[in-house]
């Protein structure tokens, strides 16, 4: 069965995850993590009892890894989970988490949870897997921030609106405490489902066991009416309390690679901590964990709203240079309409803000090919489309300062080849041959003997010239077509050759630059 534990030893098995046992200094770890090709596993942090694991998921590889798939089918397996979901059972409390702490013996200062940035309002944990039950709409996963503050209490940021956000107003409107878990070290494949932006009454962690082929085993807690995680490393039994978005909380390194405001959120008492004895900490690493984790997400919803629209779609890239949340490249296949359907259905998803769609022969992971369409294919007054007031998230540096939820402008470019254009004016540089030839065969040093070489014809200028005239009959061909069509013939003597026809006004060139033959007496042929 697949678990963290599980997950950490295919890691090092595929040479991914290096283990560190020198000592280090918690403050750190988010420095070493940064300039690390694979992810580390800490296991003596100076001053705390338990080891800590980073940078599982900054790398699409590894996310392919905990998916058990190539990364090209990370977005079809999600898909396939969406409409195969797979729901959670309950099996008591696991078994593993044998420690177990209520009351005044909780202290998070005892878990070695790192700083990120050297401008964080504290050590914050990162991978909290958040459970949360509600009579109407049931489980509810997402993962937060909680910026520790006191033994047992920390913040949690929900200032974008979300679900988790919803059921902590339900409770607020009530003066009422949400419960929640808190689950750290989970499976990958359960944290990433729980940031897929499912509607309010959608069970996220169905969508994980879909993925897996497998439930997802829920545990109970002891001092809380909500579930956890069985088989999560550490689960803090907690609740939002009914503070309101009053207290002051950050700042945070976001995924925007930004340092954002300090700004206000909910209050949480932590009521319990439980934990395997040989817990490992998981400190997922801002921002590139963050970043990476959220893009096939995006791919799915993409395609799906796509797909209701009409629009047959190739490929799509959200972008790491809009963090893999505000930007998008698709590819489709088009027909006319498409790229403005397209454009509309795609700027219609969460807070995505610019979105590009191109023809189906351009690579969407390409920025040079991607770039070039847009230099060739668009003109600004006709294929750009702005939406203003559309939904945001206040993460963005460039919206104006605002109390309450912002909103922003979105943005499409329809960089597909336009209506109604010869399709010589798009037809690309190839080289003739390209297929057939290896530079290596021409490399180094020329063998002894070998001189000067021939144009390797064996064909006069006149007969080349009666043998393109024959292949000029009824048809009309490229240059090199011919030069590749006359047996036996150079390319010096065909072009020999096409200059006698030439100066005798036997052939010219049609709109797309073939050769044919011309008739002095009847036209062009």
């Amino acid at each position: 069965m697949e678990t963290f534990r599980t997950f950490l030893d295919d890691l090092r098995d595929a040479g991914q995850l290096v283990d560190i046992h020198k000592p280090v200094d918690v403050r750190h770890i988010a420095a070493l993590v940064d300039q690390a090709s694979t992810a580390l596993l800490f296991h003596t942090v100076r001053g705390y009892e338990m080891p800590v694991v980073s940078g599982l998921l900054n790398d699409r590889g590894r996310i392919a890894l905990s998916a058990g798939c190539d990364y090209a089918q990370m977005e079809r397996r999600l898909g396939h989970a969406l409409d195969h979901p797979i729901d959670p059972i309950e099996v008591g409390d696991g078994g593993a988490r044998s420690w177990h702490r209520e009351g005044a013996a909780v202290d998070l200062f005892d878990l070695p949870v790192p700083v990120f940035s050297e401008f964080d309002g504290g050590p914050t944990i990162t991978a909290g897997v958040t459970l949360a039950h509600d009579p109407e709409y049931g489980l509810n996963a997402g993962t937060y921030r909680f910026q520790i503050k006191e033994r047992a209490l920390t913040g949690i940021d929900i200032v974008t609106p979300n679900n988790l956000r919803r059921l902590a107003e339900k409770a607020l409107a009530a003066n009422a405490p949400l419960p929640i878990s808190i689950n750290i070290g989970t499976h990958p494949v359960e944290l990433m489902a729980s940031l897929y932006k499912a509607p309010l009454g959608r069970n996220e962690l169905a969508i994980a066991g879909g993925m897996l082929g497998r439930p997802v085993r829920l545990g109970a807690c002891r001092t809380i009416d909500a579930p956890c995680l069985a088989d999560a490393e550490i689960v803090l039994e907690a609740e939002i309390l009914p503070t309101g978005w009053t207290r002051q909380e950050g700042r945070f390194g976001e995924m925007t690679r930004l340092m954002g405001d300090v700004h206000y959120n909910p209050h949480v008492r932590v009521k319990a901590v439980s934990r395997r004895e040989d817990a490992i900490y998981y400190a997922l690493h801002m921002p590139w964990e963050n970043i990476w984790i959220k893009e096939h997400g995006f791919q799915a919803v993409l395609k799906r709203v796509l797909d209701a629209a009409g629009v047959t779609v190739t490929a799509v890239n959200v972008t790491p240079g809009g963090c893999c949340h505000w930007h998008a490249v698709i590819a489709i296949r088009k027909q006319p309409g498409d790229p403005q359907n397209a454009i509309m259905a795609a700027l219609s998803v969460a807070d995505l803000k610019h979105v590009v769609i191109v023809d189906d022969e351009i690579d969407v992971y390409d920025p040079m090919e991607v770039e070039w369409a847009m230099a060739t294919r668009v003109q600004a007054d006709r294929d750009i489309t702005i939406l203003s007031d559309a939904r945001s998230k206040p993460l963005d540096p460039s919206l104006p300062l605002s109390e309450g939820i912002p909103t922003t402008a979105k943005c499409g470019i329809d960089a597909t080849i336009p209506d109604g254009v010869p399709k010589a004016r798009y037809q690309r540089i190839t080289y003739p041959h390209a297929d057939e030839l290896d530079l290596g065969a021409y490399l180094g040093e020329a063998e002894a003997g070998e001189g000067a070489p021939e144009d390797g014809s064996n064909v006069g200028v006149e007969d080349a010239a009666a043998a393109i005239r024959g292949l000029l009959a009824g048809r009309s061909l490229y240059f090199s077509e011919i030069a590749d069509s006359v047996p036996g013939a150079g390319l010096q003597s065909v072009a020999r050759a096409m200059g006698e026809l030439h100066a005798a006004g036997d052939i010219d060139q049609d709109a797309e630059g073939r050769y044919r033959l011309v008739d002095s007496h009847r036209g062009l042929r």
